[in-house]
């Protein structure tokens, strides 16, 4: 077993490098096609070797998996299909003696409709105290044969579902994910106590789900685009909400990180004052194009946001919900956007892994802290998934229009020779794995000098080994157009080639890791990026 690695500052989460496990895709170990606990300790020398500070859990908890685990019915209990809590509480243990902090998944905005508290609301009736904890409500019309207000879905589809006593109760996602009502003490109270259940067994973080959705207007207003404020996106109450969580996680030395998807800079920075959420995860940078001038705004834009606060940003490329990286970065439009995604967009992945092999060491040479997608890593691309297995509920509320998030949580292959490339043993995995992924495999390209995954494990080495990387400031470089460069303290500097030419080098004393090979003048060629030091 490796040894733990030590923090290099006691605000480890300021510049960590985070990796996120889907735990359905990333290790079956009991062969039942379903990634579970079990193969993710069997992977954590993997984790370990591959040298992330930190592992994100998505939800493991029990759940009907309507939405990938994101309509959980009980927070005390893993989930079954993934093991059990004693065996969650042993991952969290020995995550430790490799060195890697746990982080697990909150979904504080609604819960399944399994629920015990949702259950209870269903049979007791209207005007009941269960069905306070959520928002139930008569329906408009002669009849109340029309929902309460006409606020849109986070995914298509309506947000109101009838049930047969005439009251509609409100999900913002799903029919089977109804949202609490975080007015009532009962509900603050519980997730409070979730917070400090896991806490106490031994988690570093959480990261919070949804996290600017929970507070909506008291008199469930209409929504009325572009006037402000939102009924139910960034209610000014939210932040009472996280100014009690933080209370806790201060208890524990634990940390916050939040989705929040805020287009108004100044609000986005409230979640993270001192006193609330520790950082927050970054869209802008996330959904950029491959374009210089656009993602030199992106950076500039976030290390804006964060500044006031004194927070540190976060970088990420990819994630559980939207299209892996080599596939759109070869796509004619680059960045990415939930509206525009479309089956049979055609994709240059040979172009799309070049530029994802430059983009690993701008995110990593970037001030802050990263977070990692699994299979990232080893450059895979999204799949299509046959139209008779896509489960993601986006698809099927979408009217069968929109793929799905599926074609990025295909399970992981670990081995080139073996059944299921190593998933698992015995079973198909619960999404088909593209037939050409022998190629991608961790067995294949650990004998490959050139491949992404040696890549990405010389640069977490260099990241953690060389001064200047991580949290701190960063100057922009004069630079071509096309052309994004810029230094860090100790010397260090980044160069990403945009362009379609290759370029001079500035003057330097030494190359310290190129993602791809520089021409025989020492060029770098388009789509291709350095760190150097001066």
């Amino acid at each position: 077993m490796a040894a733990v690695r030590p923090s290099r500052n006691d605000h480890w989460w300021r510049d960590a490098v985070i990796y996120q496990v889907y735990p359905r895709s990333f290790a079956d170990g009991d062969g039942d096609g379903t990634g579970d606990l079990s193969g993710v300790r069997s992977r954590l020398s993997y984790l370990s070797e591959l040298g992330v500070d930190a592992v994100w859990f998505t939800p493991w908890y029990l759940s009907p998996m309507v939405d990938g685990g994101y309509d959980v019915a009980d927070y005390r209990t893993i989930d079954p299909a993934f093991g059990t809590l004693d065996e969650a509480e042993k991952l969290i243990a020995e995550a430790t003696e490799f060195g890697l902090r746990v982080i697990v998944d909150i979904v504080p905005n609604h819960v399944s409709d399994r629920h015990v508290w949702f259950q209870a609301a269903l049979a007791a009736g209207p005007g009941s105290p269960e069905r306070e904890l959520f928002h139930f409500r008569p329906g408009r019309g002669e009849d109340g044969e029309l929902p309460p207000n006409n606020w849109p879905s986070e995914f298509s589809g309506t947000t109101w579902t009838r049930v047969p006593d005439g009251e509609w109760y409100l999900h913002l996602f799903t029919p089977e994910q109804p949202d609490l009502n975080w007015s009532h003490p009962t509900v603050r109270r519980e997730h409070e106590e979730i917070l400090r259940f896991w806490f106490e067994r031994g988690v570093a973080g959480v990261r919070v789900d949804s996290a600017a959705l929970l507070a909506k207007h008291p008199d469930l207003p209409d929504f009325v685009a572009g006037v402000d404020p939102h009924p139910y996106l960034d209610q000014d109450g939210i932040h009472d909400i996280y100014r009690s969580w933080r209370a806790i996680a201060d208890e524990y030395d634990g940390v916050f990180v939040g989705e929040v998807w805020l287009p108004d800079a100044e609000r986005f920075a409230r979640y993270l004052r001192p006193d609330e959420l520790h950082t927050a995860f970054n869209f802008t940078f996330l959904t950029c194009p491959w374009e210089a001038d656009r993602l030199r705004a992106a950076i500039d834009d976030t290390l804006a946001e964060h500044a006031p606060v004194q927070a540190p940003a976060t970088w990420v490329l990819s994630n559980h919900d939207v299209t892996r990286t080599a596939t759109r970065y070869g796509r004619t439009d680059t960045g990415f956007d939930f509206g525009t995604k479309a089956f049979g967009t055609p994709s240059d992945l040979q172009l799309g892994t070049r530029r994802a092999r430059a983009a690993a060491l701008l995110t990593l040479a970037l001030p802050g802290s990263v977070y990692l997608y699994q299979g990232e890593e080893l450059g895979l691309p999204e799949a299509e998934i046959p139209l008779e297995r896509i489960q993601d509920p986006m698809h099927f509320r979408s009217g069968g229009t929109d793929p799905g998030r599926d074609g990025c949580r295909v399970p992981l292959p670990w081995a080139a020779d073996k059944p299921f490339f190593g998933f698992g043993s015995h079973t198909e995995p619960w999404l088909p794995q593209p037939q050409d992924w022998a190629r991608y495999a961790v067995d294949r390209q650990d004998a490959d000098r050139e491949s992404l995954l040696t890549l990405y494990r010389t640069a977490l080495l260099l990241r953690r080994s060389t001064a200047g990387f991580g949290d701190g400031p960063m100057t922009w470089l004069v630079a071509d157009e096309g052309v994004l460069a810029f230094a860090r303290t100790n010397g260090l500097v980044c160069v990403v080639n945009l362009s379609d030419r290759a370029i001079e080098l500035p003057d330097h004393e030494e190359l310290l890791l190129a993602s791809s090979p520089l021409h025989s003048d020492g060029r770098l060629p388009g789509d291709a990026a350095v760190w150097l030091l001066r």
